[in-house]
């Protein structure tokens, strides 16, 4: 048993890979959590296509592929945030929109400018964590350390906002604010996340933790710190079986995480299905017989 769990870290690149993934884990539960309580999951999905729209000019400027994506991001963001304030188009039609809209455009911008299609859209679209290094690990961990330093030093706020931002506002909080700052730490975020997932199941890694916390608990701080728990168990166990059964790395990490929400889904004592008065369970789990 030992042996099986120590093979895996003979290799620099499983290290590094592991790594990445737990603290990605920890990053997009927490910036997750906020996610599902804002009721920002389709927004999230939206933004991690949206923001290829930035990569082929960023590469044509000369600047690093990660600044292109996080400002293509969030401008993608504030236009659908605008396009829902100035007319009667609802967010979720504004999403789909921008979405369709800033990926053709990425796509047709790879296929025009000079030098473009070097970008290699597969590895965007899917991610390479096998492929991630030391620099990568680095940039990663302050990504995250930075963002739990800001959590902590507004939480009070960020509290108040998520849960009720009529009355934040009502109260003189600068709401455009704080909604752009939540919009950027989720762009940044799935940016980080892109080497391990790639754009089309980073928003299982944001949602699929802290949807898993969220029907187990109801305090915001614990739902992260729960959430986080399954952010770095899929991640290190989804590796190990990408290692073993030589599965993708990426999509090993989102079934783990799935199956994690699948049994919270059943069994959670509060709003499983199978917990519900009605069933044996639930009347096992209230009354002991």
């Amino acid at each position: 048993m030992l042996e099986w769990f120590l093979e895996p870290l003979r290799y620099e690149f499983m290290v590094n890979a592991i790594l990445v993934g737990v603290v990605l884990g920890v990053l997009c539960a927490i910036v997750g959590s906020y996610m599902i309580v804002k009721q920002l999951g389709m927004m999230a999905h939206a933004i991690s296509h949206s923001l290829i729209a930035g990569l082929p000019i960023a590469f044509v400027l000369g600047y690093s592929l990660s600044t292109g994506a996080i400002v293509a991001g969030i401008l993608s963001a504030i236009f659908m945030a605008w396009i829902e304030s100035r007319c009667k188009i609802k967010l979720d039609t504004a999403l789909a929109i921008m979405l369709s809209s800033f990926l053709a455009l990425g796509v047709v911008l790879v296929s025009v400018l000079p030098g473009a299609n070097r970008i290699d859209l597969v590895h965007v679209l899917f991610g390479d964590i096998l492929g991630v290094n030391q620099s990568d690990l680095w940039n990663t961990l302050i990504i995250t350390l930075v963002t739990i330093a800001v959590i902590i030093l507004f939480y009070k706020e960020l509290l108040f906002y998520t849960f009720d931002p009529l009355g934040a506002q009502a109260a003189g909080m600068p709401v455009q604010i704080y909604y752009i700052g939540m919009i950027s730490a989720i762009t940044i975020t799935i940016v980080a996340s892109l080497e391990t997932v790639g754009s089309l199941l980073v928003i299982a890694m944001l949602v699929g933790p802290a949807s898993t916390a969220y029907l187990l608990v109801k305090e915001l701080n614990i739902m992260m710190i729960l959430g986080s728990f399954f952010g770095v168990t899929s991640s290190v166990i989804g590796m190990y079986l990408s290692y073993y059964f030589d599965t993708p790395s990426g999509a090993s990490i989102v079934l783990v995480m799935c199956i994690f929400f699948m049994l919270a889904f059943l069994f959670s004592p509060s709003q499983g299905i199978l917990t519900e008065p009605h069933t044996p369970l639930g009347k096992l789990l209230r009354t002991g017989k």
